[in-house]
């Protein structure tokens, strides 16, 4: 199932893109970037209150909570520097250096969460840098 969600997740970051390059042509990057986020606020909150989670956020430990709300901050700086990036440059080469999260996550999940790496990941890494450097150069 978690194969599902990724697509679909893949499509509407791919989506994301496009609408965010269209809405911030003539907005700020950060007043852009800040009615997004609300909308985004409004919506998580509407699946939680929809769903009866509320009486479940009293029960997050302090530790999972520290790491959520950094997780949050990460989030929020990436997103600044998204929108600025999208408001200089063409989508067509933003989203791809955006994408490369996908290797620097394969590291840092190495380094920091002592997860193993295979060949393959390493390759897959690999190719996703060179792919991000062929449509970017």
């Amino acid at each position: 199932m978690w194969v599902f969600y990724a697509v679909l997740s893949a499509f509407f970051a791919s989506l994301t893109a496009i609408l965010a390059k269209v809405g911030v042509k003539e907005v700020d990057s950060d007043i852009a970037m800040a009615i997004r986020t609300t909308v985004i606020l409004v919506l998580a909150w509407s699946i939680v209150f929809f769903r009866k989670g509320i009486p479940a956020i009293g029960s997050i430990s302090r530790h999972s909570m520290l790491f959520l709300v950094l997780s949050g901050l990460a989030t929020g700086c990436s997103w600044i520097f998204y929108f600025r990036a999208l408001q200089a440059g063409n989508v067509s080469k933003v989203a791809p250096v955006d994408k490369l999260s996908v290797a620097l996550t394969i590291l840092l999940a190495f380094i920091f969460l002592k997860e193993p790496v295979s060949v393959k990941d390493l390759v897959g890494a690999g190719l996703i840098i060179c792919g991000t450097l062929v449509l970017v150069l």
